[in-house]
């Protein structure tokens, strides 16, 4: 769906506690999380303006977004 809100505690809420925390703790991961939800507004914005965008380069951007994403539940999901 156009315009859907991917941000990572969208896509996580029952996981909000943790990525609150590990974003405190974990410079790294903050900084996933924000490139991801970065990457996110600019899809979505593009999605509602109809920017001019090929489907390869909006593509792309979404396959980043994607790898992010696992890269961000990855570590929410490990034991440490």
């Amino acid at each position: 769906m156009l315009g859907e809100n991917h941000s990572i505690h969208h896509e996580f809420p029952d996981l909000h506690e943790k990525i609150d925390h590990l974003s405190r703790e974990d410079p790294a991961f903050r900084e996933q999380v924000l490139q991801h939800d970065k990457l996110d507004k600019q899809i979505r914005g593009l999605e509602m303006r109809e920017s001019p965008l090929g489907d390869a380069e909006m593509e792309s951007l979404k396959h980043q977004r994607l790898q992010l994403k696992d890269h961000i539940y990855q570590r929410l999901t490990r034991s440490d």
